[in-house]
């Protein structure tokens, strides 16, 4: 089974829940941080790095000596990666989306791609979980191939848990993707109802089963609940607004080991995504 958790926006404990749901697991499993421009589940899994793979995307590269600014490169690029004043094109591999359409479409074949390295893929052993995370290279905007590159990773059988980026923008579509069963963690708060409202559309869009984790209850009202009743939206559980909570996650601990009386609620949340993923 493959799960996602994922938010409308950052900050409600996403992470928090990812690493500590992957801890209760009886077995073997895997923990994919796809939140590679910030990947922090390393942060809560401490372990030994196993292995470490150079991610790179396709980018045009031009031969000067061949081009004559003809300009059809740039009219076929949706993205503007590539542009031309009637002299040799200029490059900006960063929005390149890899698709080799410019290359397709020169009349002249002065265009040829090569590798643009954009992150890392990591491989860390933390007990019984294998944690995979991507790390984006510093002012590379592409994450989606990255977080591919990190999905690659998943296993044929057995258990795992993607963390996706916040929000629901590309990145977080490319995580959820081939996702058996979502879960939504969200907080009582206007902020949290707002975004939350955002997510539940975006999974429902892609038809992936889903389910909702209220993160910090006590802090706001119940506006959250009865959205969730009127959308007829299953609350899977609830986490309370305990300051012992946030101290160990500043200390970079797990809930379920600096604080074993939530080890039944993460248990309790295990079964029921295992049940609803089905």
């Amino acid at each position: 089974m493959i799960l996602a958790v994922a938010s409308g926006k950052g900050g409600t404990g996403k992470t928090t829940v990812a690493v500590n749901l992957a801890r209760v697991f009886n077995t073997s499993i895997q923990c994919l941080d796809c939140d590679v421009e910030e990947p922090n589940c390393h942060l809560f899994l401490s372990g030994d790095t196993r292995k470490e793979e150079n991610v790179t995307v396709p980018v045009p590269e031009v031969d000067e000596s061949l081009c004559n600014g003809c300009g059809e490169c740039g009219r076929f690029c949706e993205y503007n990666a590539i542009v031309s004043f009637g002299t040799k094109p200029l490059l900006f591999p960063e929005m390149c989306h890899g698709c080799g359409g410019c290359a397709k479409v020169c009349p002249e074949k002065a265009i040829h791609e090569i590798e643009h390295h954009i992150g890392v893929v990591e491989t860390i052993q933390a007990g019984n979980i294998t944690l995979i995370q991507g790390r984006l290279n510093v002012g590379a905007a592409m994450a989606p191939p990255l977080i591919r590159a990190v999905k690659a990773h998943l296993p044929n059988e057995g258990p795992a848990i993607m963390d996706a980026p916040p929000g629901t923008s590309c990145p977080v579509i490319a995580t959820l993707q081939d996702a058996d069963f979502v879960v939504l963690v969200t907080e009582p708060t206007p902020f949290g109802l707002h975004d939350l409202k955002l997510a539940v559309d975006m999974v429902r869009r892609l038809q992936i089963p889903f389910g909702v984790v209220v993160n910090r209850v006590g802090i706001g009202d119940n506006r959250v609940h009865e959205f969730c009743h009127r959308e007829k939206i299953s609350i899977l559980v609830e986490i309370p607004d305990d300051r012992r909570i946030a101290e160990a996650y500043s200390r970079g601990e797990l809930i379920v080991e600096a604080l074993p009386e939530y080890c039944g609620l993460f248990c309790d949340l295990q079964q029921k995504v295992m049940t609803k993923g089905r």
